[in-house]
């Protein structure tokens, strides 16, 4: 048994570490060899219809990571506070466990998993849980279990009880054969991350879901998310949050990728706003299940020169990161997101000049009161 030792050891090398616990939902390894399950294709089981419910009843897993908290906010201003359940494997801050309903979920442990989802007659399922690109690459056998053994049971569970169910999916999608300026929904993707492996795999399998057993799988491909209320998480595009910190902080930042590197990125509300939106959407008006969702692309360089507007003494250097810019190099510049705009009517709100406004708006205020305090 190398793999579970190998990955036994890399969770507890994580958990020791003050720095793995930046929204990412680290899951413990009992579990890794999950005893095989089959959906039967003429299965009926029992569960709670939309007709049965005036609002779905939500579990959000992995959501103490960077969009978990947020969208249970909007859900539950959408539902009602106690039809959205967060969950995670850590210990959540006071302001989230008393905002709302949260309980522990690992995602690995397929009996309780599925006991949550019946004793509380959940009807939609966002599954979160999962290791970002840089982390993944220094830990795959631990993202091979959680962002592919943990995908194996929710959409197991899925199917069984007839949730509509959203998985994300992401520009590490795609690799270096893919075309990248613009990527359009369909195109080859040969992908050299774990997370982007296990990304690709989550797609298909949700597809193969939904045509073989029925099940409401709705994916879209995040950009880069930024925003104020989380710290970096591990990823690729996780400079496009530091540079708002440091400039605040020190007026200092340190880019870990090349001035010139292009991606798409997003503002979170337009995020969380995208997710509902698709979930919400008729199910006759999705032409596919995994769709790409763009609002702007842009470099470090164009980024620091909209931040130096705000913070005109901010000083930049780079020093860039090889790792990191193996994978952004392998990521698309631009995302091709016609297809979600005509099916569903996909419309983002935030350009940069606004996200880089709101940013400081929110960052700014935080940091006024805490020297206030």
């Amino acid at each position: 048994m190398p793999i579970v030792k190998n990955v036994s050891r890399a969770v507890s090398q994580l958990l020791q570490s003050s720095g793995c616990g930046c929204g990412i939902s680290i899951v413990p390894v009992r579990c890794i060899g999950v005893s095989p399950r089959q959906v039967a294709s003429d299965a009926s089981f029992h569960s709670v219809s939309f007709a049965e419910s005036d609002h779905p009843r939500v579990l959000i897993t992995g959501g103490l990571g960077q969009l978990g908290v947020g969208l249970a906010k909007l859900l539950r201003k959408r539902f009602g506070k106690n039809n959205v359940i967060l969950s995670d494997i850590r210990k959540p801050a006071d302001n989230v466990f008393y905002s709302g309903p949260f309980i522990y979920v690992d995602i690995l442990d397929y009996k309780n998993l599925r006991e949550i989802v019946v004793n509380n007659r959940i009807t939609w399922l966002f599954h979160y849980s999962a290791l970002l690109s840089a982390v993944g690459e220094a830990n795959v056998p631990l993202a091979r279990a959680v962002n592919i053994t943990g995908l194996h049971n929710i959409l197991d569970i899925a199917a069984e009880h007839n949730l509509r169910l959203f998985v994300p999916s992401t520009i590490g999608a795609f690799g270096p054969t893919s075309p990248r300026d613009p990527t359009p929904d369909l195109c080859i993707q040969r992908p050299r991350t774990i997370y982007g492996v296990s990304k690709v795999h989550a797609e298909l399998m949700g597809e193969y879901y939904h045509y073989r057993y029925g099940l409401d799988f709705r994916c879209l491909r995040y950009p880069g998310i930024i925003s104020a209320d989380s710290q970096p998480g591990g990823g690729t595009t996780d400079y496009a949050v530091q540079i708002f910190r440091d400039a605040i902080k020190t007026g200092k930042f340190q880019c870990n990728l090349k001035p010139d590197t292009r991606l798409p990125m997003m503002y979170i509300d337009d995020c969380l706003k995208a997710t509902l939106e698709v979930m919400e959407a008729p199910t006759e008006a999705l032409s596919m299940r995994t769709y790409n969702i763009s609002a702007m692309s842009f470099t470090p360089e164009e980024l620091v020169q909209e931040v130096q507007k705000h913070v005109p003494e901010l000083e930049v250097t780079y020093n860039v990161d090889e790792v990191r810019q193996a994978i952004a190099d392998s990521w698309p510049m631009n995302f091709d997101d016609r297809n979600a705009r005509r099916d569903w009517g996909w419309k983002h709100d935030y350009d940069l000049p606004e996200l880089v406004t709101t940013m400081f708006s929110f960052l700014g205020s935080d940091s006024r009161i805490a020297q206030a305090n």
